[in-house]
C-alpha cells in the first residue's frame, strides 16, 4: 500500500456538523467517536486487513464534553514506535473536535486503541477490520 500523500496528510479543518450521540454508556459512544473519527479521516484509513507486524499501537482516553468538544487527553499506552507519532495522534483527535455530543452522558471518558500502519494508515479498535 502506498503512503499517503501529503495532501493526505494535510489536517482537516474542523468538522461542526457531527451529530448528537444517544449513547448511554462510554463503551456505545466508543462507537460514534469511531465512526466519527472515519469520517474525518476516510483518506487515512487503513483498509483490509491489518499485518501481522504494525509500527506501533497506542491506547488513548479522551475526556469529551458536552458540546463534543477534546476537553483532555491521557496516554494509557503510548507507542513507543515512530518519533513524532504521539503528537501526530494527537493532533488527529483535536482536530476532528467537535465529536458528536454525548447528550445522555453530559461528558464522559472514551478508550480508544489506535493501530498504526507503516504507511502512515491507520484503524481504530472499534472498527478494526483484524489482522491477517
Amino acid at each position: 500500500m502506498a503512503p499517503p500523500t501529503a495532501q493526505e496528510l494535510a489536517l482537516p479543518e474542523t468538522h461542526s456538523n457531527s451529530p448528537a450521540s444517544l449513547a448511554t454508556n462510554p463503551k456505545a459512544y466508543r462507537q460514534d467517536a469511531a465512526k466519527h473519527l472515519y469520517r474525518v479521516y476516510a483518506n487515512r484509513i487503513y483498509k483490509g486487513k491489518l499485518p501481522p507486524m504494525l509500527k506501533a499501537i497506542g491506547v488513548v482516553d479522551v475526556l469529551i464534553g458536552p458540546q463534543g468538544q477534546v476537553l483532555d487527553i491521557h496516554w494509557v499506552r503510548p507507542p513507543r514506535q515512530g518519533p513524532g507519532l504521539i503528537a501526530d495522534i494527537e493532533n488527529m483527535i483535536r482536530r476532528a473536535a467537535p465529536y458528536p455530543a454525548p447528550v445522555n452522558l453530559r461528558k464522559l471518558i472514551y478508550t480508544e486503541t489506535w493501530l498504526w500502519h507503516a504507511s502512515g494508515r491507520f484503524q481504530l479498535d472499534t472498527l478494526s477490520e483484524g489482522q491477517k
